[in-house]
Order: C-alpha cells, then sequence, then structure tokens
C-alpha cells in the first residue's frame, strides 16, 4: 500500500484518479478547496478505510507523509478559469511550489498535470513534446496556459536542482462522467444541450479540431507514467490522436441523443486554439500506452452519464 496524494482530487479528473488508487488498495489522501470541484464527484469514497477528503487550497502550503503526489488542482474549463484568472495562475504556480516543497522533503515521486494549452494554437500539428508552443502572454487564456507552463519550469528546476523525482503529462481534451453540467467544454456542453432539446452552439466555423480523450483512458496513462522509473520525467502527451472538427462533433451528438437540436454559431472567443492533435509517440514507445475508447463508444457512455444526471437534477 502507498500513500498517496491527489490535489484537485474531487475534480472531474482527479476523482477518477482517487477510485481507481482506493480500489487498487492505495491510502489516498484527496486535497480540494472545491472552487470547481464537487464533493458529489468521490461521495461514494467517503467512509472507505483508505479514503480521506481534507478541504484545503493548494496556494497554501500543506503537509503529510507520502509517497507520491498527483497535482492535479487546478481549474480547466475556461468559465472556471477566466473568472478568477489571478486566482488561477497562483493555483497553477504556488500551487507546483507546494507541492514541489513536499515531494523534497519526503522524497516523494510527483505528478504534474500540464495541459495540451502549454501549444497554444499551434503551427505545428500534430503537437509533439518538444514544440515549445504559440501561446499569448496576456490574452485571457494566458492565467491557464501561461500557469501550466510555469509549473512545468518550476517542476524542471526543481528536478535539476534538488533531484526531486517528477512526471509532467500534458493532457489532451478529456470527456466523461462527472463532468460539470456548466463547466463550457465541448462535449459536456454539446450533449447537454442536445439533452434539453436546446439548439448546440458553434464558436467560430465549426471547422477548428480537437481530439477527445475517454478518461479511462487517461486514468491508465497517468499510472502508467508514474510507474516508470525516475530517468523518464517526460513531458508525455496524453491524447486520443483520432481528429474531429466541431461540426463532426455536434453531429455526432445530435444524431446519438436524437430530436429537433439545431447548431448555431457564434463568434470565436480570443486565442482559440484552430487545430489540437497529440504526437503520442513518446507514450507508444515509453508507456505501451495508448487510447482504447473511440469518440462513438465514449459518448454513448456520457451521454447516458448526463441523461441520468439531469433527470436527477
Amino acid at each position: 500500500m502507498k500513500r498517496i496524494l491527489v490535489t484537485g482530487g474531487a475534480g472531474f479528473i482527479g476523482s477518477h484518479l482517487c477510485e481507481r488508487l482506493v480500489n487498487d488498495g492505495n491510502d489516498v489522501i484527496c486535497v480540494d478547496n472545491f472552487y470547481s470541484g464537487s464533493k458529489e464527484n468521490v461521495w461514494h469514497l467517503i467512509g472507505k478505510p483508505n479514503f480521506e477528503l481534507v478541504r484545503h487550497d493548494v496556494i497554501n502550503p500543506y503537509w503529510a507523509e507520502v509517497d507520491e503526489i498527483y497535482n492535479l488542482a487546478c481549474p480547466a474549463s475556461p468559465i472556471y478559469y477566466q473568472t478568477d484568472p489571478i486566482q488561477t495562475t497562483k493555483t497553477s504556480v504556488f500551487g507546483a511550489y507546494h507541492m514541489l516543497g513536499l515531494a523534497r522533503r519526503t522524497k516523494a515521486k510527483i505528478l504534474q498535470s500540464s495541459t495540451s494549452e502549454v501549444y497554444g494554437d499551434p503551427n505545428v500539428h500534430p503537437q509533439p513534446e518538444s514544440y515549445w508552443g504559440n501561446v499569448n502572454p496576456i490574452g485571457l487564456r494566458s492565467c491557464y496556459d501561461e500557469g501550466k507552463r510555469c509549473a512545468e519550469t518550476l517542476f524542471f528546476d526543481y528536478h535539476r536542482l534538488h533531484n526531486v523525482r517528477i512526471k509532467v503529462i500534458r493532457i489532451f481534451n478529456t470527456y466523461g462522467p462527472r463532468m460539470a453540467v456548466s463547466d463550457g467544454r465541448v462535449v459536456s456542453n454539446f450533449v447537454v444541450q442536445a439533452l434539453r432539446g436546446e439548439d448546440l452552439t458553434i464558436y467560430g466555423d465549426g471547422q477548428q479540431t480537437r481530439s477527445f480523450q475517454y478518461v479511462s483512458d487517461l486514468i491508465d496513462g497517468m499510472l502508467r507514467v508514474m510507474e516508470t522509473g525516475d530517468d523518464f520525467t517526460g513531458p508525455v502527451n496524453l491524447g486520443n490522436p483520432g481528429e474531429f472538427t466541431m461540426l463532426e462533433l455536434a453531429e455526432k451528438v445530435i444524431k446519438k441523443v436524437g430530436g429537433k437540436s439545431k447548431i448555431v454559431f457564434r463568434p470565436l472567443p480570443s486565442d482559440d486554439p484552430k487545430m489540437r492533435k497529440p504526437d503520442i509517440t513518446v507514450a507508444k514507445n515509453k508507456l505501451g500506452w495508448e487510447p482504447k475508447v473511440t469518440l462513438d463508444e465514449g459518448l454513448d457512455h456520457i451521454i447516458l452519464y448526463f441523461r441520468d444526471y439531469l433527470a436527477k437534477h
């Protein structure tokens, strides 16, 4: 049994990670300030002898004796992270700083959940880990994009200066059960709008592309990264290389849900990337990992989840 700290553990991805770690027999401390996370996401784990839920904001230090740390704390939806952009930057930067300090003291292995947003609006397609990105440092999305980039810098400096055992992953668009209904991300947006009989909102002309990864594939990749030897630090892309336009996604959702929803178009937000597709060569070679769940399969799962959720709420 390992003692594992998960920051942001009550969030969408964090709750799935906590569930997997608890079910694997580890002693898990879930830390969250519940800004974008929810107790409801981990309610089924409360009461288990190897699960502990702590309300704490990682912009402040946290102390515990742990073997591993998964640093997931930071709102990932534009609606949440742009509401208080200063807090978003502080969460990424101070959170990384405090968790790295804890890892240094306890000699724990630590994983940083970075993001495909470090590539910005890319000039290279698909995006390999060697690409440095094309990011606007002063835009509306910068609090998240640059916060995550700075966190990566801190991780590698702690590794070089203090020999902290680090792992850095770059997560591409991920979806699945426990996404917030109102979080503004495209898969949940489209599914909820279709289930409510509303028109589906596309920003821009709908030709911008994204690659969609089901959450179970991501969790499997995260665990594989943490299990690698200390010589492998990453960064490593974790995402599904299947690439779809927003129009294709909207049409798939309408077809699966049924009903009379139409597609409506709105202006494209500033700095919205035109392309997203991970190059997962490193993940295949170093981890033996690649996603298994197709978009069609994943959409079936999340439509069932939101249909049940909306019926109860």
